[in-house]
């Protein structure tokens, strides 16, 4: 497979995969033992890989939120626990997940493989939640260690997504709310903001362009690396059924 097909191929489900940890019971479950409800718990460890950071750097890094939802989440969430720690029991919440779903998944050695060396491949630069997560530790049992990849991809990609979408003139919540109009309240807003057909061109291109900043680290990857990530992530996500 060429890069661009092996970037276009596991997109999608990466995106999946990569995000069915965040509300699944067992880190719903983790999250209220450590005393936070699930979307704090959400902003927390999700960003806690940026350390105990003000507000606005976690919003600037997430992108797509409201400044203030996430000034709100963050700071109540910090009194609780320390944001690094959240960072790192929430990478393990993602390894469990990927324990209880994947362990009679075939493929998976090649998908770590394959994705191990897109990671090393790929640039950190403007990539702040990508970095973050790509610099923690990661489970060494092949079903915890695949889930984390696909975590740490889906950062890569959304990461590339927000600086693309800021280089093709577009403000990030305006594209939120032209890809996902249902959770516009969701992720903060009162009302969604106005749009056009000009912001959703300027959305396709900025698609686009993410493609082509992930092309430089898929590229790295031999056909056999390809095929085995595109198999790797959709087996795992039959097996999450997202």
């Amino acid at each position: 497979m060429t890069p661009e097909a092996v970037i276009s191929a596991t997109a999608g489900p990466t995106g999946n995969v990569g995000a069915a940890f965040y509300f699944h019971p067992d880190t719903l479950a983790k999250g209220k033992e450590l005393g936070l409800d699930g979307m704090r718990f959400y902003i927390l460890g999700r960003g806690g890989v940026l350390g105990d950071a003000e507000s606005d750097v976690v919003a600037s890094a997430f992108g797509y939120f409201s400044p203030a939802l996430i000034a709100k989440l963050w700071n109540t969430a910090k009194e609780t626990l320390d944001p690094r720690e959240a960072g790192r029991v929430y990478h393990e919440c993602c390894a469990n997940v990927g324990r209880a779903k994947l362990a009679d998944v075939e493929g998976l050695e090649a998908y770590c493989d394959a994705a191990e060396a897109v990671v090393a491949a790929a640039h950190p630069a403007a990539l702040a939640l990508f970095a973050g997560i790509a610099a923690e530790p990661r489970a060494e049992d092949l079903p915890g260690r695949a889930a984390q990849l696909a975590a740490v991809l889906r950062e890569l990609r959304g990461s590339a997504h927000l600086l693309a979408v800021l280089a093709s003139g577009l403000d990030p919540a305006v594209a939120h709310a032209i890809k996902r109009p249902e959770m516009v309240a969701a992720f903060g807003y009162e009302s969604a903001p106005e749009s056009s057909e000009t912001d959703a061109a300027k959305l396709e291109a900025a698609e686009a362009l993410t493609d082509q900043l992930l092309l430089p680290a898929y590229s790295q990857l031999s056909e056999e690396q390809g095929q085995a990530l595109v198999d790797g992530i959709n087996a795992m996500a039959a097996a999450y059924g997202v």
